[in-house]
């Protein structure tokens, strides 16, 4: 038996450190290979640790709720075999690893932000407590280990026993925040730093604006006949006992693949070292998903090679585990293209900000039945959608990326032809 320190792995563009949400083993736990040891949350997305190897936990590192550096030991296991070139010159089973930097500068700092990060919390309850201005450190916990659960956090806004703190972190978006509290007359202002995954969009957003000169395109689509083939499609699955269900997701996916045949510059994204556009071999498409941290976009990997059914499973998969935090790193990464969808709440149009280094994004709009004059001359009934694009003016000219909007809409307004295009 030998003894391997498992140290917190990269997790990709430059993330450097994530707070330890939850561990899923224990000391003495016997784990599997790619078993998950915790769960960890970036600035990007909460993503799982799996174990690289077989074997015995014998020490966890840090608590949840603590920051977890990457390359800092993570978990001390008792495995089979020779120890692995990293737990040489470690001490015996069971030796204490150092305090982790990150939680020694937390017992350092005395204030009230530093000392709720101490506190043992869900992220949901930190959530609830960060929206109503709340000090964790100053609510009792009725959880294990003195644990502060939601219904601590609740009894503290009814009893009005929690002081507030003078500064609170970001709101989760329209779609999942809770009401608003009353805002009592006199109250001064509330400063709302930016943190987590909100200080990463803001990053990247901020990036994105200022480095590529953005040009929108809007166009509409008549969807009618769309609509009637997705009913079809889905009562055929049903009929047959399938579990999928299409959206319209799929479909527009398939007719922006068939579109970037024609035009492969939009599948690209921009080398600002080396002032390249590196068309790329792959389609990575990425799709824009609203949670409660904020807009996540993970990414369809190889996206031409998978059929309608298997995009639409990918898509309901990836928004899930987007919404859950359970993507894991390679998910978020590698995206040549994306597509944001507005929904419901679409409005007329939009024009999204590039996901960079991509060149362009597509945005969806909400889709209404409008009255519109058809060839005859005929006031009709149609499906509607608008369709908008955002590009880099640097490498995408604005005739193209019109003509490629009106090669999407070909396929939309005719989506037989998407057969055709993936035969």
């Amino acid at each position: 038996m030998a003894i391997f320190e498992f140290k917190l792995p990269d997790l990709g563009e430059g993330v450097q450190e994530g707070e330890l949400v939850k561990w899923h083993v224990k000391a003495g736990d016997s784990v599997k290979e790619d078993q998950t040891l915790a769960e960890v949350m970036t600035d990007k997305a909460t993503v799982t640790v799996p174990s690289p190897k077989a074997g015995r936990v014998v020490q966890t590192h840090g608590k949840e709720g603590e920051i977890a550096k990457v390359h800092q030991i993570l978990v001390t296991m008792e495995i089979e075999g020779a120890a692995p070139a990293q737990a040489s010159g470690h001490g015996a089973q069971g030796a204490a690893a150092p305090a982790p930097a990150a939680a020694q500068a937390v017992a350092a700092k005395g204030d009230g932000a530093q000392a709720a990060s101490k506190v043992l919390a869900t992220p949901l309850t930190r959530r609830m407590a960060r929206e109503h201005g709340l000090n964790l450190s100053e609510i009792a916990g009725s959880g294990p280990q003195g644990r502060v659960m939601k219904a601590d956090v609740e009894a503290a806004l009814a009893g009005g026993s929690a002081p507030r703190n003078e500064v609170a972190a970001p709101a989760a978006p329209a779609q999942a925040r809770p009401a608003a509290p009353s805002v009592a007359s006199g109250r001064g202002d509330e400063r709302i730093p930016l943190r987590g995954l909100r200080k990463k969009i803001a990053e990247k957003m901020v990036r994105s604006k200022f480095t590529a000169p953005h040009f929108g395109f809007v166009e509409e689509v008549d969807c009618t006949e769309l609509v009637a083939l997705r009913k079809r499609l889905n009562e055929t699955l049903a009929a047959s006992g399938e579990q999928t269900k299409l959206s319209f997701l799929p479909f527009i996916i398939k007719a922006v693949l068939a579109a970037m045949k024609k035009y492969p510059h939009l599948n690209a994204n921009m080398d600002e070292a080396a002032q390249e556009l590196v068309v790329r071999g792959e389609f990575n498409i990425g799709i824009a998903v609203a949670t409660p941290e904020g807009l996540t976009v993970p990414v369809i990997k190889g996206a031409d090679r998978l059929t309608l059914r298997e995009l639409a499973n990918e898509v309901v998969r990836l928004s899930n585990a987007a919404r859950e935090r359970k993507l894991k790193m390679e998910e978020l990464t590698g995206g040549s293209f994306t597509i944001t969808s507005l929904g419901q709440t679409g409005g007329i149009f939009a024009t999204p900000i590039i996901n960079h280094p991509e060149v362009a994004i597509m945005g969806i709009h909400r889709m209404r039945k409008r009255p519109v004059v058809d060839k005859n001359d005929q006031i009709v009934v149609r499906e509607m959608m608008n369709l908008s694009i955002s590009a880099d003016h640097r490498v995408i000219d604005g005739q193209i990326a019109a003509d490629f909007v009106y090669e999407v809409i070909k396929y939309l307004e005719r989506p037989d032809m998407l057969f055709l295009a993936m035969a």
